[in-house]
């Protein structure tokens, strides 16, 4: 089954590290295929990634961009989740962390991607 991008005008996505850009209308994009694909408002920048867990997102994210599952990419998301675990106070943020640590082992990235974005939904929720 393909997947279904509904695009705004001007939207920018990555497909397998390549930036894409729709045009000036809205825009259907059918990929028959898997592929490693992340919208523009999934995408966190690295003067973004102040936070422990938006630190954990951006590693994971590279990671999933890349397509690399070891290698430096995985250690610094390994040193990201143990900095974000050792900082959890409540034993849901805990298990949160270590369900996104178990994804990343799993190499099921888009789900700890996923995961990450909750934690920080939760984040923004508890800062204001």
């Amino acid at each position: 089954m393909p997947l279904k991008l509904s695009l705004k005008p001007g939207e920018t996505f990555v497909v397998n590290g390549a930036v894409v850009r729709n045009g000036d209308r809205r825009g259907v994009l059918l990929l028959e295929n898997q592929a490693r694909v992340l919208r523009e408002k999934d995408i966190l920048r690295p003067n973004e990634a102040t936070t422990p867990v938006r630190r954990v997102y951006f590693a994971i994210m590279q990671m999933y961009l890349l397509g690399e599952i070891d290698g430096p990419a995985y250690t610094q998301t390994a040193e990201a989740a143990a900095a974000l675990l050792a900082e959890a106070s409540t034993e849901d943020e805990r298990a949160a962390v270590l369900e996104i640590s178990a994804d990343v082992a799993a190499a099921d990235l888009y789900r700890a991607l996923s995961r990450c974005r909750k934690l920080m939904t939760a984040e923004t929720a508890g800062a204001s």
